[in-house]
């Protein structure tokens, strides 16, 4: 079975695969899918929205920081950190913390990123730049520092659109996290004014 199924798929090849699989289908003595009528009454009809309605408060919608944007904020604090003779790394995540963007700048050390990707992570997750965000710590019993994955050193600040985070920028790598934070800052500055 295998072997007559490997020959009939081209490597690369999805129209390979779907005969692949109707071929299994066949073989195996799966029946075709039958196709299931519902009937349409007045009251089920009215039970789904239509396009033109706004969504109800079962969907919710949130902003995403555009491709483009991130590329332009990375770009302009990698600008700034070699301005300032700083060898780091740019970090950009989404609001759901995934990541966006890295950009290593030349020179910057094998920590960095994950610095700079926990750094953004903490921001949007937080709303408040990591800087912010230490100085409120206090040791001696568990905090939001002990969150997997937070970073509570400045070099992190979030991206807002409409007073809601939708990204996060981290930037590691400076000698100090308040270096990192301005050139984080910097390359915020480059989308200013049109995040709506």
């Amino acid at each position: 079975m295998t072997r007559t199924l490997g020959r009939l798929i081209a490597p690369g090849s999805l129209t390979g695969l779907a005969l692949a699989a109707v071929t299994a289908a066949t073989v195996l003595g799966a029946a075709p899918a039958q196709a299931t009528q519902t009937a349409v009454t007045p009251s089920s009809a009215q039970a789904v929205p239509s396009r033109d309605e706004p969504a109800g408060p079962e969907v919710v919608q949130t902003g995403v920081l555009s491709a483009d944007a991130a590329l332009r904020i990375a770009d302009a604090a990698i600008r700034e950190a070699a301005r300032q003779k700083q060898r780091v790394t740019v970090a950009i995540v989404d609001r759901s913390g995934a990541t966006r963007l890295v950009v290593k700048g030349d020179g910057a050390g094998p920590q960095t990123e994950e610095s700079a990707r926990r750094k953004a992570f903490t921001a949007v997750s937080f709303g408040k730049t990591t800087g912010e965000l230490a100085k409120g710590l206090t040791g001696g019993h568990p905090s939001i520092a002990d969150i997997p994955g937070t970073l509570f050193l400045a070099g992190g600040v979030p991206v807002a659109s409409g007073g809601a985070p939708v990204a996060g920028v981290g930037v590691g790598g400076a000698p100090s996290g308040d270096i990192d934070e301005a050139i984080a800052q910097a390359g915020l500055k480059a989308v200013a004014g049109r995040l709506r």
